[in-house]
């Protein structure tokens, strides 16, 4: 029997990295587009409003024992990410909250507003160990809503007062408000900042990461930062085969010269509902491509779109991998990026002291 609806080609959003708003996979339903016929000479691109919803949160330090990553704590304080990276691995996780890794992830935001009160209580909890705080490990802790909610910065200043040590991740010039933390932390040996460059072409950066900073923004703020003091190296994650990893070189080549002390990357990951999510956008921004990059990345996940397998997820195997890694490698090697970032000092942890604490009442004594 014929079928009188057809399915749709994603409908164009202006500003946004999905293509599709498809149900996430623990809902009951499935949402699908179909031609009604309707929609012939809509051709303008639409436009999709962010939405913010504060999140009661009950602790704010999250532990992983992924063998993957470089630290054990975490914090995050958004869920969901404007910036619209089409790749983002976090992306599967709105899924949980009953929404879509689609356009739901980029547009329906949360945000904790009690994190720096959530993180100073547990931060003075009897007996808790000062280990490196990673800040921004699953979304963007500067993403633009940042500008006016300023839950990260107040995170900051809450670390920098317990002298706890932490490292930031982020593609947004945006941390540079914070330099007047960052610095002085940086001098007590207790920051380190990441700058993820995936690009230097404006044009694939804008169809790829849509609301995050330009390539020369990103540029701009490993100078600013490492000209401050603080601690910085250069991201290429995702290196993506037959689409941006010819840059590689040159990435880090322009990250060295604006001061950045170290260099890593990360082999495109394409779990869940990404892989759809991404081979979608291939098809909508790069069809002349499309299929040679899905071919190398399956070369490079012993042909599946993913391999979540650990040890190997970041990197892959197989030799399109091992070319990726090799070529990283003596790049980081001539550029002066192998050397080992300094070791942030955990000694200096300490609960600042709080109005009506005992100490007080036997302040000004003899």
């Amino acid at each position: 029997m014929a079928s009188f609806s057809q399915q749709l080609p994603p409908p164009p959003m202006r500003g946004r990295g999905a293509r599709s708003n498809a149900s996430g996979r623990y809902e009951s339903q499935a949402r699908e587009a179909f031609d009604d016929g309707w929609t012939a000479d809509d051709a303008e691109p639409r436009q999709l409003k962010t939405t913010l919803t504060a999140e009661a949160a009950r602790a704010i330090i999250s532990k992983n024992d992924s063998p993957d990553v470089g630290f054990s704590r975490s914090i995050n304080p958004y869920r969901g990410c404007e910036h619209g990276c089409i790749y983002c691995y976090a992306r599967p996780a709105h899924a949980f909250m009953g929404l879509s890794p689609g356009l739901d992830f980029e547009s329906k935001l949360f945000f904790k507003p009690q994190a720096a009160e959530l993180l100073d209580a547990e931060l003075r909890r009897k007996g808790h160990q000062p280990l490196i705080i990673h800040i921004g490990g699953n979304t963007d802790p500067y993403q633009p809503q940042e500008r006016v909610l300023r839950v990260t910065r107040r995170i900051l200043e809450v670390l920098s007062r317990f002298n706890h040590p932490c490292s930031v991740i982020t593609k947004s010039a945006l941390i540079l408000r914070d330099l007047d933390v960052l610095g002085p932390m940086a001098e007590r040996n207790l920051v380190r900042v990441a700058v993820s460059v995936t690009t230097l072409d404006r044009k694939l950066a804008r169809s790829m990461e849509p609301r995050a900073a330009t390539p020369e923004r990103r540029i701009g703020a490993i100078k600013a930062l490492s000209s401050a003091g603080v601690p910085t190296f250069v991201m290429f994650a995702p290196a993506i085969p037959g689409l941006n990893d010819h840059e590689m070189e040159a990435v880090l080549e322009r990250a060295a010269e604006a001061g950045a002390g170290g260099a890593g990357y990360v082999a495109l990951r394409l779990p869940l509902e990404i892989k759809d999510l991404f081979r979608e956008w291939l098809a909508t921004d790069h069809p002349d491509r499309a299929g040679r990059v899905m071919s190398l990345v399956r070369q490079m996940r012993g042909g599946k779109d993913y391999d979540a397998e650990w040890r190997v997820r970041m990197r892959g195997e197989g030799p399109i991998a091992d070319l990726m890694a090799q070529r990283f490698n003596a790049s980081r090697r001539r550029l002066g990026l192998d050397k080992a970032m300094p070791e942030l000092d955990l000694s200096q942890f300490r609960p600042p002291a709080r109005a009506g604490d005992q100490g007080d009442l036997f302040a000004g004594c003899d």
